[in-house]
């Protein structure tokens, strides 16, 4: 199993041990000893788990008043995962780190506290299922746009599926009254 470092602290890809024979596949998708030996030591005490149709993007979302560390993995399809720094004072505010998620590839995105999170669905579907370390808390939720130029996500679409509530995200730069 192999915990890599990206370009933004604390956001961590990991690439986990795959036992594969005529019978399937066996992974550990979580064990709390090997992954805090790897840097993830977040207490996850929620699971969620999404089916999106190709070119859903799903975010920018973090949670202010009670962020969330993610643990995130694809079962079906793929997606290209996108965590983005926004704390406010760190030398990679507004950076952000993208990487495809897969089931064939097995790989997870460790996205800790301090950072928004968004996906786009590359494939016909796509299941994504994450855990997270603290629970949903809609009061604190901001949503920063998608195509905030500012951040300037090369995302695979140019005319994605998204929610109202996405459509409506602001740029990161509006809501520095709000950021920690």
């Amino acid at each position: 199993m192999n915990f890599l470092e990206t370009h933004l602290p604390g956001v961590i890809l990991i690439e986990p041990d795959v036992h594969v024979d005529d019978r399937g596949f066996f992974l550990e998708t979580y064990q709390s000893k090997r992954y805090s030996g790897g840097g993830i030591t977040a207490d996850f005490v929620q699971d969620n788990h999404s089916n999106s149709p190709r070119d859903t993007l799903r975010g920018l979302h973090a949670q202010l008043e009670n962020p969330q560390a993610k643990l995130i993995r694809v079962i079906e399809g793929e997606a290209l995962d996108v965590a983005v720094d926004i704390r406010v004072g760190s030398p990679t505010f507004g950076k952000f780190f993208a990487t495809r998620l897969s089931s064939e590839n097995f790989c997870q995105l460790f996205i800790p506290e301090g950072f928004a999170h968004g996906f786009c669905v590359t494939s016909a579907v796509c299941q994504l299922v994450y855990k997270c370390s603290n629970f949903y808390d809609p009061e604190s939720e901001i949503v920063i746009a998608w195509n905030d130029p500012d951040i300037a996500i090369p995302w695979p679409v140019d005319n994605p599926r998204l929610s109202e509530r996405d459509a409506a995200g602001r740029p990161l730069r509006d809501l520095g009254e709000r950021l920690p």
